[in-house]
């Protein structure tokens, strides 16, 4: 919940700096740099990890940042914005398919009612109908955004469990300066009009300094977002987690109705309900789930998220150490 709020608060506030004159993708790559600038001394700590999971490592950063962010402004030079964040939201019911057929693993009948309610939920959220046209390559970089997500939620969970477990954190760090890196190519933030970032942007009508816009975006809704993310697609599945996680689009539009002043139709409203009730319904499966799968005798040795390490290591590997990773990655998140 903590992680959907963070993410579905970051359109509100990068909306502002962008009629402010920033470019959409100059704002992307700010939030996403400004974020692997934050966790540099994670990344250091972590030092050893790229050499211990490089592929983990630059699956998250092209696809879990870089992908979804670049695909998904892409998508909106050439289909409506309701659309696209549709398009992009059929994740969770991807993330089924994935696990369902890829990794064959069983599905809980309630996780697919709730990708169902939330899908259907978000059709309304989003208002699906209003200006639709069809554009094959926008729908087609909607999905590839869709498909970016699907890798976010799959590869957090990935890293989670095996005796080379990664520690989430050293995951995001790693995964944001590579994400940075493709971003700087593709955004090109030397054309960044920088001016703007030392005036002031509005939020339905109140002056706000445009750097406090800007370090929501990069503590809050990036670093945060994605922390309390991947923890949390750790602690319950990739299925589940990618649910809930279609609360950020319902959240995002509350959050411009009240701060600013985007009013809600009665359709939104009630999608909104509905993809609540989707989230619930994929998220009370979860304690059944973990103590079917999990024997009991393992659940009584696994350390909480939080303890020093995972079954009696640490993470003295990634500065040179014995051990392992610390913390594992979260039990099931989103984008």
């Amino acid at each position: 919940m903590i992680s959907a709020f963070a993410f579905g608060g970051s359109g509100v506030a990068a909306k502002p700096l962008i009629t402010a004159g920033l470019e959409p993708l100059h704002v992307t790559w700010l939030r996403v740099a400004g974020a692997a600038l934050v966790m540099l001394p994670v990344a250091w700590r972590h030092r050893r990890l790229p050499l211990r999971r490089p592929a983990l490592l630059a699956g998250f950063g092209l696809l879990a940042v870089a992908g979804v962010q670049a695909c998904y402004f892409a998508a909106l030079s050439r289909i409506p914005v309701g659309v696209a964040l549709l398009i992009e939201y059929l994740a969770p019911a991807l993330v089924l398919g994935w696990v369902r057929f890829v990794q064959r693993k069983p599905v809980t009948r309630a996780a697919a009612v709730g990708v169902v309610l939330a899908v259907g939920g978000l059709a309304c959220v989003v208002e699906v109908w209003s200006g639709l046209r069809l554009d094959p390559v926008g729908l087609a970089l909607a999905l590839g955004a869709a498909c970016c997500q699907v890798g976010y939620f799959v590869l957090s969970d990935h890293g989670s469990d095996g005796a080379d477990a990664a520690d989430p954190l050293g995951v995001i760090a790693y995964g944001l300066l590579i994400g940075a890196a493709v971003l700087t190519v593709v955004a090109r933030p030397w054309e960044t009009d920088w001016p703007v970032l030392g005036g002031s942007a509005y939020l339905d009508g109140t002056r706000v300094p445009a750097v406090v816009l800007l370090v929501w975006i990069v503590l809050v809704a990036t670093v945060l977002a994605y922390v309390t993310g991947v923890l949390s697609v750790r602690r319950l599945s990739p299925q589940v987690a990618g649910v809930v996680a279609c609360l950020e689009a319902v959240i995002a539009t509350v959050l411009a109705w009240v701060l600013l002043g985007e009013h809600l139709t009665v359709p939104q409203v009630v999608g909104g309900l509905v993809v609540l009730a989707g989230a619930f319904v994929a998220q009370a499966a979860t304690p059944r789930a973990t103590s079917e799968a999990i024997p009991k005798t393992a659940l009584k040795t696994t350390p909480k998220v939080g303890q020093a390490g995972r079954a009696g290591r640490t993470d003295e590997s990634d500065e040179g150490g014995g051990g392992g990773d610390a913390s594992p990655v979260r039990a099931g998140e989103s984008r």
